[in-house]
């Protein structure tokens, strides 16, 4: 019986985390030509322009999304097991036995064991091929609905003032389409484990998307002297899309020749009636056949429902996809819910602005803090789940406690709590491991959230002086501008204070904290909380979007704060998320440490935290706060730099923005060596804690 993972299980387990290793690499070399071809392109923006393209970006997504997502899940999560039987057991018109065990073709039914198993495999393989069609078939209609539901949401007056708006959006429509055509490829690697083909497509793909891209709008704006709108972003993703299908055809073609599939959909049964007619002809040979008639009927209804729905498709796996197509529904709904929101109450100019704020402040957060959240959460799910698991020698099992890592749901927030099943109860007869366990948590959640507000504090005090001159540097004058789309009459408010790229990064600053909090807390919560308290949690997030909703709309259709809006009602819905997971994670340790604090262990101290046995684990406001001296540094830093630079938002040039710069360092240094001081226990204790860990593995 074959199975699709081959080779054996240690050979896959490497190629796997070799894979992931180049994916990862691959993500931060792709992130970094992105982001400087988007330097280079901000240049030939407006940002009335850059926010109707993110809305074509959306449109995209959801196409894809739809289309794939839940079959992609549940073939990964297929039996390939079951898949293997069913394929063996499962006659096809190419190759069905007669009861006499010999095949149509007239060969011998056992043709050898490497052609049996070469052919299990391949028709494995085709069983996935098959249904990743199915993608394809739901980006058609997908693509037309959500096309039209974009364009009748739109104004007028926004058509009319975007160039090649219905002819970018009818392109994104068809990149999605031509993306999903490489679907069949991408699952049949995907299943191997070859991940240097992903890894090679993708990064062909990002190429041509940036120099198609840039050479667009460069094009555009020097040779034809032509406003090219948003076209340039759709010819890239147009060619993002085919430099995709290209690579993925490519190596798919060739392994499917060596090995027997075909990328083209494949009847791999001859559907319930074929199978009917054979067991008919099997129960036949053994005299069985009027009972066989009864059982049936006139309808047949008494034979074996086929495995392949219309003989292509293997049913458990489809079963599987249509049930999880109503979470990934409510999935997308929660990750780009923000983003219809903000379509609907904000202009594009702020739209636009808000994206190179995001863009730029979220930098941080995509590349350091996420990285961080996800470490934090393996390391949470497996200390946690070590201590409250009941020793071997006990006879009553307990519960597995597991936790898979997320991808950052949005732009605004970092990841969604994967559901996990803890177990609610330790040993009795064994508090301390658990107690130790708790206390080492405990310790590290309180290292990591009182680093993020250490780390902060020079964001917080020279981020706001310090995006203007940043802007001017990076993105050009048109960005520093008092008026940042000139070309937006739609607005209904003076964009010299609510569409001010640089007044929207410095309250961006503001809000990068607040993600990295929630960010390293929701991770914890993702890694011990129980079902029950998940879906309790998905009931909370749900109010806070409405929270968002309503603060969004207050800000933006009521005050008119344009792009400043949509940072504050993001930082009213992270604050909201932070007081929940707050008061979980403090309930939860308090709880535990109840539970297992009151004993005495053999040990007299826990070698984390310091704590005596029975003594209960500490987790408060106090002790996740910089010192009071770190603060007062933070105070008077920020009260010189608004001194020294001042809080003018005027245009300035590239000379003047880099003695803005210097000017900012030079506060920077007295304000850092003062912290240092301030907080020079703890930064000890993190040295002589990584001192050791380096002296242990040379050991």
């Amino acid at each position: 019986m074959a199975d699709l993972k081959e080779p054996p299980p240690p050979t896959t387990t490497t190629r796997a985390l070799r894979g992931a290793s180049l994916l990862i690499l691959l993500q931060i070399l792709s992130r970094a030509l992105t982001f400087i071809a988007n330097q280079i392109l901000l240049r030939f923006l407006t940002a009335s322009l850059l926010g109707v393209s993110t809305q074509l970006e959306v449109y995209y997504l959801s196409v894809i999304f739809f289309a794939r997502e839940s079959l992609r899940v549940a073939i990964q999560r297929q039996d390939t097991v079951a898949l293997s039987a069913s394929l063996s057991s499962t006659p096809s018109d190419e190759t069905a036995t007669t009861p006499s065990g010999t095949a149509k073709d007239g060969k011998d039914g056992a043709a050898g064991r490497d052609g049996s198993d070469g052919s299990a495999n391949a028709k494995a393989t085709q069983a996935v091929i098959n249904l990743s069609h199915l993608s394809l078939a739901l980006s058609l209609p997908l693509s037309f609905l959500f096309g039209h539901l974009y364009l009748s949401s739109l104004s007028p007056l926004t058509i009319a003032s975007t160039p090649f708006l219905v002819p970018s959006l009818y392109l994104y429509g068809l990149a999605a389409i031509l993306e999903l055509l490489s679907e069949p490829c991408f699952a049949v690697m995907q299943i191997r484990f070859q991940f240097g083909t992903r890894a090679a497509a993708e990064s062909v793909a990002t190429f041509l998307r940036c120099a198609v891209t840039l050479g667009t709008a460069v094009w555009g704006a020097m040779v034809a002297q032509k406003e090219m709108g948003t076209l340039p972003f759709a010819v890239g993703q147009v060619t993002y899309a085919v430099g995709l299908l290209g690579v993925y055809l490519w190596k798919g073609w060739g392994l499917g020749r060596r090995e027997g599939f075909s990328l083209l959909p494949r009847l791999l049964s001859g559907g319930e009636k074929k199978q009917r007619e054979l067991e008919k002809e099997k129960r036949t040979g053994d005299g069985k056949e009027e009972e066989t008639m009864k059982g049936k009927g006139k309808g047949g209804g008494g034979g074996k429902k086929d495995d392949f729905v219309l003989g292509y498709f293997y049913r458990p796996t489809l079963d599987l996809a249509s049930s999880m197509m109503a979470q990934s529904v409510v999935k997308h709904i929660l990750t780009q819910g923000d983003t219809f929101l903000v379509s609907i109450l904000s202009t594009p100019t702020a739209q636009g602005v808000y994206a190179l704020a995001n863009n730029y402040g979220g930098l941080l957060a995509r590349l350091v803090f996420q990285p961080v959240e996800e470490s934090s959460r393996s390391y949470f799910s497996r200390l946690l789940a070590d201590s409250t698991t009941t020793p071997p020698s006990s006879t009553t099992p307990a519960t597995s406690s597991t936790s898979s890592p997320t991808s950052p749901t949005s732009s605004s927030s970092t990841t969604s709590p994967s559901t996990t099943s803890p177990s609610t109860s330790s040993s009795p007869k064994h508090p301390s491991p658990s107690q130790q366990a708790l206390s080492q948590a405990s310790t590290a959640l309180t290292t990591l959230l009182h680093s993020y507000l250490l780390f902060s504090l020079p964001l917080l005090v020279f981020g706001p002086p310090a995006s203007s001159p940043l802007l001017t540097l990076i993105a050009g004058r048109r960005w520093t501008s008092s008026t940042s789309s000139p070309s937006s009459p739609s607005s209904p408010t003076s964009p010299t204070t609510t569409d001010s790229a640089p007044a929207t990064l410095a309250l961006y600053m503001y809000y990068i904290p607040l993600l990295a909090l929630n960010g390293i807390l929701e991770a914890f919560v993702s890694s011990v909380a129980s079902e029950s308290q998940v879906h309790r949690q998905s009931l909370f997030m749900t109010a806070f979007s409405l929270v968002f909703a309503g603060t969004g709309y207050l800000t933006l259709k009521v005050w008119g704060m344009g792009a400043r809006g949509l940072v504050l009602a993001n930082a009213v819905n992270m604050v909201c998320r932070i007081g929940w997971c707050w008061g979980f994670v403090s309930k939860w340790i308090k709880e535990r440490s109840l539970r297992d604090g009151t004993g005495k262990g053999d040990e007299g101290k826990d070698g984390a935290g310091g704590k005596e046995d029975g003594e209960n684990v500490r987790f408060g406001v106090l002790e996740v706060l910089p010192k009071p001296g770190a603060v007062a540094a933070a105070v008077v830093a920020r009260s010189v730099v608004g001194r020294v630079v001042g809080g003018s938002q005027e245009v300035i040039g590239a000379k003047e923005a880099v003695w803005e710069l210097l000017k900012i360092a030079g506060v920077a240094v007295p304000f850092v060596v003062a912290v240092a001081i301030a907080e020079r226990e703890f930064l000890l204790s993190g040295y002589r804690a990584l001192q050791g860990k380096r002296q242990q593995q040379k050991s």
